[in-house]
């Protein structure tokens, strides 16, 4: 997969991303979609370098994740009863964690699932239903626990990171008139940051501004990912056909984005690597050197003679 190529990152300094699997399906156009469309939950826990391949699980795909101790995790949909669901969109993520030889180490790390048992109690991450976020917190958590985190997430603490333009709250939306002059609040502060970004003085602090969109967890592209899935999850709710249609568009709308985020991960890297222009110094003026012999005075014209 070109966007997955290790010679960028690495030749540009960058930490690299746990490799990709190694079977023949990686170089197909079906295995390459479904990993596109899981590339929210992988490529995060590729940059904590932790290795992922997608399967078919009991009625749905999931990701495999193997660990350092040879157990592994299974994040997926929920199995049964089976969904009509799009690859990487579920209504919920259960994560597990298991080990092929030892068939007593079974764990729920995270399950956002809704129960279909009106008896049963929802678990509190029900809330989060399809985010992929609060998996991935809940998957940190775990495994620092246990040791079993090879590399930690992307540094918050960077000193090349610039700090954060000051949040721009929306008004109620009481407040707000239904009129064509209404604040773009979020607009703003978006055109803000490209002001900074214009205004930026070096390659480390344009690629501190990249972090504030590209940061797999909680930059601008992920938000804008998880937008889009939390409004398919409200057309939906409309329980119209074209409601299901609308949340399959906006569902493969942020896909793409977690796409762009998965092309553009060493971006920031890059950016930073770049040397910075230094202007040539200016030399003095030279003085004005006098003429070394007086000028030449031409003669005076000749008169004309007539005959």
């Amino acid at each position: 997969m070109p966007a997955d190529g290790t010679s960028t990152p690495q030749a540009r300094g960058a930490a690299p991303l746990a490799p990709l699997p190694d079977h023949r399906n990686v170089d197909t156009p079906w295995w390459q979609e479904l990993w596109r469309r899981h590339a929210h939950i992988t490529t995060p826990l590729r940059e904590r370098r932790l290795e992922c391949d997608i399967e078919f699980g009991l009625s749905a795909y999931v990701v495999r994740v193997s660990l350092p101790d040879d157990s592994y995790l299974i994040i997926g949909p929920p199995q049964e009863p089976s969904r009509d669901r799009p690859p990487g969109n579920p209504e919920g993520w259960i994560a597990t964690r298991e080990h092929p030889d030892d068939p007593a180490l079974f764990e729920v790390v995270y399950d956002s699932a809704p129960s279909d048992d009106p008896g049963v109690p929802q678990r509190p991450e029900a809330r989060h239903g399809g985010s992929s976020q609060p998996l991935i917190e809940a998957i940190d958590h775990r495994l620092a626990q246990l040791g079993l985190l090879p590399h930690p997430g992307s540094p918050t603490g960077n000193p090349h990171v610039l700090p954060a333009p000051p949040t721009l709250h929306a008004p109620a939306t009481q407040d707000v008139p239904d009129t064509a002059d209404r604040a773009f609040v979020y607009g703003d502060a978006l055109r803000a940051l490209i002001d900074r970004l214009n205004g930026a003085e070096s390659p480390a602090d344009a690629a501190a501004l990249l972090h504030q969109i590209l940061e797999p967890n909680n930059g601008l592209l992920a938000q804008l990912g998880e937008f889009f899935e939390a409004a398919g999850e409200k057309a939906r709710e409309a329980e119209e056909d074209d409601g299901f249609d609308l949340s399959y568009d906006l569902a493969d709308a942020a896909a793409e984005i977690r796409n762009l985020q998965e092309v553009l991960h060493v971006a920031e890297d890059r950016m930073r690597a770049l040397t910075p222009l230094v202007p040539a110094p200016r030399l003095p003026s030279a003085p004005a050197r006098a003429p070394s012999r007086p000028p030449r005075v031409l003669p005076a014209a000749l008169p004309l003679h007539t005959r």
